[in-house]
């Protein structure tokens, strides 16, 4: 029997035609539109804004760390030079070279000088009288030497003259390399004898920071560039000095003729006090975006600058934060865009409804052939859906049967491979008995057969926790001396390779190391990397496995370490799949199986490799 429909919730007056629907349904479809675009244009910006943000957060917290570490260094360069001044102003033999003046006085203080400079971290250390002429120095058997100078100029000399101590930064007037002067004068200030000075250099340090590949710059309170990862940015200025202050520096020869240009930074963005967002050409590359972190250099005048490259990283944060915007409100419209789909549906069959009732008296018969017909297509999709869930029935229970078999075939060929090390060392200590037998050895013989009565033991153990994998079972973890499972390990390779085991080099532990797991499946993985890498070095004469054991904060890690000529990448790609092997005769499933072991005791398994060598790395939980 047929009924009407019902009437949709959204249902628009009677008096609506299917043609004035499709002009409404038209202009929903616009607006939708318009809101649609106008939705995710402000999440894609929203979310590129909090990717920004975000990324550029981590980034100052990750340079600040740098930049604390840089200034840590920086400071620790200029506590050895700051003790020299005083301890030498305190000199007697200084005191007196700078009181007598005398040939063999200061020919001493020469050689005093000269033996200081060389065991510490100083360029040069020189000791300046009351009329600024350097008397004596480090240096005074080079051609550059600095006696005879007159320091009269420098602000370190009248300084420490004046204060008792100074520091000044500047370019030698004679060895022309910049460097920090430390000066001390020597007496007190109503009888002054001459001032000593030291002179640090930065070559080190700055080759340090220039490793980074992150430019690094510190700058005076003037704004010039003093210490810099950045050869060319030397005595350039973070900010253009005024016409006064240029012209004191200059005229000061602190620096040389150096032309004080400003830095090529450009659109500095402030995000705080000390962080900063700026564009920065760095010699041979183009403008780029850095994060600028600036944080004072402590007992100095100094800010160290350091900027950390931010243009990729944040266009791959606000990437990413788009595309999960993308990934949610796309769903979203792709809903409201069904549901206002669905509704203008239900309002068109409506008001066919509606349309076609017009004409139901005039099309009665028409109709009723019509519904019959529909009728007959209903009952034949019907049938159709039944015969095609009848046929996915069959299909899925096809795909479980396929999928015991997999399993089934794993267990089976994970038992071959397991057993294969205990029973191949059974075989060697048979043929060892038969030796022993044709010596009338028997003593030999009983040790052997107890062995293959263990190792019997040991193959029914492996085949039961094999079994039990396969029933997605495992082994309670419980505390293992893990010096006995190295130990271990190495009984049931001995006879396999014998003769090889020299190249293993082994830190055992102490016995009181314990760890969670079960020995006999530790054991199994241990001689799974211990045979693979005696296997990769068969044939070299330099042959070396090096395991080493390591108590870490949350674990113990066991490495093992070869020098072989290390994995294919195509190999190392899918180390743990089963059936992985380069093996002519392997399986496949050794370290797949040792991977399942170790994470079944909230463990894992690293590996690395490159031509020097594999290194696995084994982490386990300790035993408390």
């Amino acid at each position: 029997m047929l009924q009407r429909p019902a009437a949709a919730p959204f249902s628009k007056p009677e008096s609506s035609t299917p043609e004035q629907l499709r002009k409404r349904a038209r202009r929903a479809w616009l607006l939708f539109a318009a809101i649609a675009l106008a939705i995710a244009t402000a999440a894609l910006y929203g979310a590129g804004l909090y990717g920004r943000t975000t990324e550029v957060g981590a980034l100052a917290a990750q340079g600040r760390t740098d930049a604390n570490l840089k200034v840590a260094l920086l400071r620790a360069v200029l506590e050895s030079p700051r003790a020299l001044p005083v301890l030498l102003s305190e000199d007697q033999q200084v005191r007196d070279a700078l009181a007598q003046k005398s040939a063999a006085a200061v020919d001493v203080l020469n050689r005093k000088l000269e033996g200081l400079v060389s065991g510490t971290k100083a360029s040069v250390l020189y000791v300046v009288g009351t009329d600024g002429l350097a008397i004596a120095s480090s240096n005074w058997r080079e051609p550059i030497s600095f006696v005879g100078n007159d320091y009269r100029f420098r602000d370190y000399f009248s300084g420490a003259m004046r204060a008792g101590t100074a520091e000044y930064f500047a370019l030698g007037n004679v060895s022309k390399r910049p460097g920090l002067y430390i000066s001390r004068r020597v007496g007190d200030e109503a009888a002054p004898l001459g001032v000593v000075v030291v002179k640090a250099e930065f070559d080190q340090l700055e080759a340090d920071w220039h490793e980074a590949n992150r430019p690094a710059y510190v700058s005076d309170e003037n704004g010039v560039v003093l210490i810099t990862s950045v050869p060319s940015w030397r005595f350039m200025t973070t900010g253009r000095l005024a016409g006064p202050d240029l012209a004191a520096i200059q005229n000061s020869q602190q620096f040389g003729d150096a032309p004080l240009m400003p830095l090529p930074i450009t659109r500095p963005q402030a995000l705080s006090p000390d962080v900063s967002i700026i564009h920065a050409v760095t010699p041979g590359g183009n403008e780029a975006e850095y994060l600028r972190l600036s944080t004072p250099v402590p007992s100095t005048p100094w800010r160290l600058d350091y900027l950390v490259p931010a243009e990729a990283p944040i266009a791959a944060a606000v990437r990413e934060m788009r595309l999960v915007a993308l990934g949610v409100i796309v769903p979203l419209l792709g809903l409201a865009a069904y549901l206002l789909w669905r509704r203008q549906s239900g309002q068109m069959r409506i008001a066919a409804e509606q349309a076609a009732r017009t004409e139901l008296e005039r099309r009665v018969i028409e109709r009723t052939e019509d519904l019959s017909r529909a009728r007959d297509r209903l009952q034949a999709e019907i049938s159709g859906h039944r015969s095609t869930e009848a046929k996915l029935q069959v299909v899925q229970q096809d795909l479980v049967q396929a999928n015991r078999l997999a399993i089934l075939g794993q267990v089976a060929a994970g038992v071959a491979h397991e057993i294969n090390q205990p029973v191949a060392t059974i075989r060697a200590y048979a043929d060892n008995a038969r030796v022993f037998l044709d010596r009338k050895q028997t003593s030999p013989v009983e040790e052997n057969l107890g062995a293959i009565a263990a190792l019997t033991e040991r193959i029914g153990t492996i085949t039961e926790e094999l079994k039990a994998f396969a029933r997605k079972g495992r082994t309670a973890a419980e505390p293992v001396e893990l010096r006995g499972v190295i130990e271990g390990a190495v009984v049931l390779l001995r006879s396999r390779f014998a003769g090889r085991l020299d190249a293993l080099a082994i830190d055992l532990p102490p016995p009181s190391l314990k760890v969670m797991g079960n020995r006999v499946r530790l054991e199994q993985v241990l001689i799974n990397l211990f045979q693979n890498a005696l296997e990769a070095l068969e044939g070299r004469d330099d042959a070396h496995v090096r395991v080493s054991v390591e108590e870490t904060a949350d674990g113990v890690t066991v490495g093992v370490f070869d020098n072989g000529p290390g994995i294919p990448p195509a190999i190392l790609r899918s180390l743990f799949t089963p059936f992985n092997t380069s093996k002519e005769k392997g399986l496949g499933l050794g370290l797949v199986i040792s991977k399942d072991i170790v994470a079944d005791y909230a463990g894992r398994i690293e590996v690395s490799s490159d031509h020097r060598g594999t290194r696995f790395t084994i982490h386990l939980l300790k035993a408390v």
